[in-house]
C-alpha cells in the first residue's frame, strides 16, 4: 500500500512538473477514460474560425460504432496579447485546447508536434489510436474508425500517406532550413505525410522516448518518421490518406477515404453534411466513386498546373 501511494505521489508530481510546460494542459480530460480514437488537430492560435468549423463538422463526432472519439486542438502561445486572451476564453468555453508555453511560429511546428505526443502519452495514456492532422483537412471519422475496428494487429501502427526519399531543405534562406550538422543524412527515412497520420498508443510512447535523440530542426512529419525508425517502427502506406492532395468531392468517395487536404470552410460544411446524412454506399458505388475521384483530382491538379504556368509566363512577360 505504501508503495502504491508513493507511485501515485510520484506520478502526481510528474504531472505537476509537466503542466508547467502548458498554458492549457487539459490534464484531466481523458486520463481515466478509454478513448478509442484521439484526434489532435495542429492549429494556429489566431485561426478560431477554422476550429469552430471543425467543431461543427467532423470534430463533433464523439463516438463511432459504440467507441469513443475525442478531438482536441494543439496550439502554441499566441504572439499577441489580444489573441492570447481570445485563446484563453476559447479554451475555457470549449475545453478542447492544448496550448504550449512556446510562441507559435513556423519555426516551432516540430516543437508543437513533440508537445502533442508528450501530452498524449502523459495525460491520455489509454487512447488506443491517435490521429495527428492539420487544420485544413477533412477527416472521415466513421470510415477511419471502421478500419481501425477491423485490425487484427493493434500495435506498432504508424499509418498514413508515406513519403519516400524526403530531402532535407539545405537553403539557408528558407524558413525550413535544416543545417547539415543537425541532420547530416541525404534523405529522411520513410515517414507519413504531415497532413494526417495515425499512431497506436505504443508507437506514440516509443516516438516520445526516441525524440530525446532527434533534432527539432527537421520538419514535424519527418521528425516523427526519424523517431519511429529509431524505435524500430516502419511507416505503413494507405492511399485512403490524401497527403497534401485535395480530393475532388464525391459522396461515396468521401465516405470511404480517411482524409482530404486543402479544404475550404464552406466545403467542410457541405461535404460533411452530405456524407453524414447520406445512405451507405454499395461496393459498386464506392468503386466507381473512387475512380471518379481519382480522375477529377488529376484533372484539377492538371488545371492548377496550367494556371500556375500561365501566371508565371505573364509575370515573366510583364517584367
Amino acid at each position: 500500500r505504501t508503495c502504491i501511494n508513493w507511485h501515485l505521489r510520484l506520478r502526481t508530481h510528474q504531472w505537476y512538473l509537466l503542466e508547467q510546460y502548458f498554458l492549457h494542459s487539459l490534464a484531466a480530460t481523458c486520463s481515466n477514460q478509454e478513448i478509442f480514437l484521439l484526434i489532435v488537430v495542429c492549429s494556429s492560435p489566431e485561426n478560431r474560425t477554422r476550429r469552430n468549423v471543425i467543431r461543427q463538422t467532423w470534430g463533433n463526432v464523439t463516438g463511432s460504432r459504440g467507441y469513443s472519439v475525442l478531438t482536441l486542438f494543439a496550439v502554441g502561445k499566441a504572439a499577441s496579447a489580444s489573441t492570447q486572451l481570445e485563446i484563453n476564453e476559447e479554451a475555457q468555453e470549449h475545453r478542447d485546447i492544448i496550448e504550449g508555453s512556446f510562441i507559435d511560429s513556423p519555426e516551432m511546428q516540430t516543437q508543437k508536434m513533440l508537445m502533442s505526443v508528450e501530452w498524449t502519452v502523459t495525460f491520455c495514456p489509454h487512447a488506443r489510436y491517435i490521429l495527428h492532422t492539420a487544420q485544413d483537412v477533412f477527416v472521415g471519422v466513421p470510415s477511419l474508425a471502421g478500419y481501425l475496428l477491423s485490425l487484427t494487429q493493434r500495435e506498432d501502427i504508424y499509418l498514413g500517406r508515406v513519403v519516400h526519399h524526403g530531402v532535407p531543405d539545405r537553403d539557408p534562406q528558407s524558413p525550413g532550413f535544416v543545417p547539415i550538422h543537425q541532420y547530416p543524412e541525404e534523405f529522411y527515412p520513410d515517414f507519413c505525410h504531415g497532413s494526417a497520420f495515425l499512431m497506436s498508443q505504443d508507437v506514440a510512447r516509443k516516438v516520445y522516448v526516441a525524440a530525446r535523440e532527434v533534432p527539432l530542426a527537421v520538419p514535424p512529419a519527418a521528425f516523427v518518421g526519424i523517431c519511429a525508425k529509431r524505435a524500430g517502427i516502419a511507416a505503413r502506406h494507405s492511399s485512403r490518406f490524401s497527403g497534401e492532395k485535395h480530393i475532388s468531392y464525391n459522396r461515396c468517395c468521401y465516405k470511404f477515404i480517411f482524409t482530404s487536404s486543402d479544404m475550404r470552410e464552406d466545403e467542410l460544411f457541405k461535404d460533411w453534411k452530405e456524407t453524414s446524412d447520406g445512405e451507405d454506399c454499395s461496393l459498386l458505388e464506392t468503386y466507381y466513386s473512387l475512380v471518379s475521384c481519382k480522375v477529377l483530382t488529376y484533372i484539377d491538379k492538371f488545371k492548377q498546373f496550367n494556371l500556375d504556368r500561365i501566371k508565371n509566363e505573364v509575370l515573366h512577360f510583364v517584367n
